[in-house]
């Protein structure tokens, strides 16, 4: 598992962050204004997503490397499969471990462009994650995450199916999972369940949920339609009557609703015994930092992004 939880002793579950690779500077100077206002209310680990393809790979590369060479907190390297050949994959992962990174998610990763289309092999690369799991796991000490899916993959046939390659990148090395983003935490207990069924041992690692407060109806119903599914009914009922009927979304109600719903799921998730929070920050501190005052956590300093 991530390196810091293992010697989480606090009295509340831990939480941690998810940043994007920015497209610009003025992205970049963003994302560095809210990597120090996260660094004060100590998350257990940031992660960095590599984009579609491999399309921000160097940017993530060296953004992830300044994070765990310039600030207090623990990074979690994303490497993906899409586009690279095993020896691009392999130098990577060596340059992660030159900037002291140990903690690497793993992902298969989608195409490019088209986040559903169809996915092809790099004819030097690899064809599913538990192969990248061995790679990374024959290189060096390192702790290993891997994705997990409430729902399924949307290319999985079917449920048992999905546990089963999810059950296999685990007995590949890989010490804990996260989820994709879900608004139904029934889907998340059900996803636990069906693992510990299929392999109690392997189901005994952590499943982090990963948690969006949603701040945009528009924003997060293509989030969702690009992972390939769709948002709960309760849920988008909700947020409809928050955005009203004009032409433009009322986004200080979608927002306040968002920020209801994100802390209504993280108090039934740590009464479940999620071991970790695990949120989508899109960038900023604001909305996270509301759920997490909302649970009664102490956040040392007000955010000062939206």
């Amino acid at each position: 598992m991530v390196q810091s939880l293992h010697t989480h002793s606090g009295p509340r579950v831990p939480f941690s962050v998810e940043f994007n690779p920015p497209r610009d500077a003025a992205g970049e100077a963003r994302l560095w204004r809210t990597v120090r206002e996260f660094e004060r209310m100590h998350p257990a680990f940031v992660s960095m997503t590599y984009g579609a393809g491999g399309s921000t790979k160097d940017r993530t590369a060296r953004i992830t490397g300044q994070l765990a060479q310039q600030t207090t907190l623990l990074p979690v390297a994303h490497l993906t499969a899409v586009g690279h050949s095993v020896a691009e994959l392999r130098a990577l992962v060596g340059a992660y471990a030159d900037c002291g990174i140990r903690n690497i998610l793993v992902l298969r990763g989608d195409p490019p462009g088209d986040p559903l289309g169809e996915w092809r092999r790099h004819p030097g690369g690899v064809e599913y994650a538990d192969e990248l799991v061995r790679i990374v796991r024959d290189l060096g000490d390192f702790h290993v995450g891997v994705a997990s899916f409430p729902q399924g993959h949307h290319r999985s046939p079917d449920l048992a199916t999905d546990t089963a390659f999810l059950a296999a990148k685990l007995r590949a090395g890989a010490d804990y999972s996260i989820t994709q983003m879900f608004f139904d935490v029934d889907h998340y207990l059900r996803l636990r369940d069906r693992v510990a069924a299929h392999d109690p041992i392997e189901g005994a690692k952590p499943i982090i949920p990963e948690l969006m407060p949603i701040t945009s109806l528009r924003t997060v119903q293509r989030a969702v339609e690009l992972s390939g599914r769709e948002l709960p009914k309760p849920v988008l009922d909700r947020l409809r009557r928050a955005a009203g009927d004009g032409p433009e979304e009322n986004r200080a109600a979608v927002r306040a609703a968002g920020i209801e719903i994100a802390t209504e799921m993280a108090r039934r998730l740590i009464a479940e015994g999620a071991p970790c929070l695990h949120f989508i920050t899109q960038n900023f501190a604001k909305a996270t930092g509301e759920v997490l005052t909302n649970l009664g956590y102490e956040v040392t300093a007000a955010p000062l992004s939206a």
